[in-house]
Formats: structure tokens, C-alpha cells, sequence
């Protein structure tokens, strides 16, 4: 019997895209989780997406598992030897209680229930497990190039962003109960041509909304301004994203559901 999961879908559309373009998760960034995880059996990536933190998550940890309420996201996930991925909404993991040693939120935290997400973590968790949730906002390449690229951000597509979005901005604040630890500071970088860049730009649910609503491209808007200002567009330019980390210790285990 195939699952029905009911949320809000802003990225099936555009999964295929989603897995080609978005950037990658610096290999440190899993060397420190498993370095703080109680034990490195099992993690839990939710939201998971392509399943890039995922892939990161196996090379540290002996079993990953990767949830998304997407089925076309699943489908297009990066397999591996070490990850099950399952289709199932961030709230509702179906994970037994008290097995995960940690749980990744990777750029997918504002798209949850919180108050129910946060159940559920304590749930799954064991005692002193690891909450890690991580969050990008707008790349960095060079300053001409990010002008054009803040500009599509608030004044092209910024009307066509969910509501949801705006709690990327705000990361930092979010309700978090849990014992915060300061992690150290990660950033991800790839090396792209315009191309790549106009590729990622599309994967926006903005772009997609716009489409959606107004039937026309919206990067139409900027391609140009980017030709300008990038160059032969063959060119490489390294991209950056700084990420936002926070860390939360489980205290208090809860036992509810039947281990594995």
C-alpha cells in the first residue's frame, strides 16, 4: 500500500534540478557530529531532500536514515550502501524510541510542525543524543554578482516566496528547547559557471511559484545582468554559503514506542 503524506510540496516539481544543483555539505561538518554523537550506530536525517546530508552523515555513521515527506525527492536521492530512505513527514518519522544517537535537520527546519517536530525528536533520540539543524541563506560570490542575485531574491521572486521563508532569515532565533552547544563555524563552497549558477537559481520554490502564478521565467529578469558582471560564461567562481548550526543535547530520553 503506497503511503499518502500530506504537506506542503514546494520542491517535487523541480527534484531532479534539486539534485544536481544544490550545494554540498563540507565533509568537516560530519566529522564534528559523529565527534559529539553519543555513540555513531544511527542517525536520522529528516527532511532530507536529494539526500546529500545523508551521504554525509553514512561516512561517519554505521546506519542513516533519511525521511522526506517528497516522494519524487526520495526518488531521486543518491543511494547508498548505508542509507535507507523512507517517505514520511518530519512529525510522524516512524522511527522506534530512543535508537537515534543523532538527528539532522539539514536547510528543511522551517518547513516543520515545530512544536510536533520537537516531540518527536525527544521521542527518537536516545539519552544525550544530538540535534543538529543547519541553515543557508544567500550565496556569496563576488560583490557585483551578489547585488544582482539580492536583487532577484527580494524584488523579483520576493513576493513568491512561502512564509516559511522568512524563518530561514531568522534561523538563529528559532525556538530551540534544547541544551544549545556553540559548534564551530562551516561553510559550503563549490566551484560553478553561470550555468550552474542560473541551475540553482531555478531550484528556488520563488522561481517555481512565480512560473506557476505568472507563467513567465523570472531569471529572464537577471540573465543578462549576470552575463554582464560574470564574465565568459564558462568560467568558474567559487560559491560560498555560510551556514548557521545549532546544536541541541537531549537530556531527557522518552520511551513510547517499541525499540528495534
Amino acid at each position: 500500500m503506497t503511503r499518502t503524506v500530506t504537506f506542503k510540496d514546494h520542491f517535487s516539481k523541480q527534484a531532479a534540478d534539486y539534485a544536481k544543483f544544490r550545494p554540498r555539505y563540507p565533509q568537516g561538518l560530519f566529522d564534528y557530529l559523529g565527534s559529539i554523537a553519543p555513540t555513531r550506530q544511527l542517525a536520522w536525517d529528516c527532511g532530507t531532500g536529494n539526500g546529500q546530508a545523508a551521504i554525509g552523515l553514512a561516512s561517519v555513521f554505521d546506519r542513516v536514515i533519511a525521511t522526506d515527506a517528497s516522494e519524487k525527492q526520495i526518488a531521486n536521492a543518491q543511494p547508498h550502501e548505508r542509507v535507507e530512505y523512507r517517505i514520511a513527514p518530519a512529525e510522524n518519522s516512524g522511527l522506534d524510541s530512543g535508537v537515534a544517537d543523532l538527528i539532522m535537520v539539514a536547510q528543511a527546519l522551517h518547513w516543520f510542525k515545530l512544536d510536533r517536530f520537537y516531540a518527536e525528536v525527544c521521542l527518537v533520540l536516545k539519552p544525550n543524543g544530538i540535534l543538529a539543524a543547519s541553515a543557508y541563506n544567500l550565496l556569496q560570490i563576488a560583490p557585483a554578482i551578489d547585488e544582482v542575485v539580492n536583487h532577484y531574491y527580494h524584488e523579483v521572486v520576493g513576493p513568491y516566496w512561502p512564509p516559511e521563508r522568512k524563518l530561514v532569515e531568522q534561523f538563529a532565533i528559532l525556538p530551540f528547547p534544547f541544551h544549545e552547544i556553540d559548534p564551530p563555524r562551516f561553510e559550503m563552497a563549490a566551484h560553478w559557471n553561470l550555468d550552474d549558477l542560473i541551475g540553482y537559481l531555478r531550484t528556488w520554490s520563488s522561481t517555481q511559484r512565480f512560473i506557476a502564478t505568472k507563467g513567465g521565467d523570472p531569471l529572464e529578469q537577471i540573465t543578462d545582468q549576470l552575463r554582464s558582471v560574470w564574465g565568459t560564461p564558462e568560467q568558474t567562481r567559487k560559491v560560498s554559503w555560510p551556514l548557521t548550526l545549532r546544536i541541541g543535547l537531549n537530556a531527557q530520553g522518552h520511551s513510547s514506542r517499541k525499540n528495534a
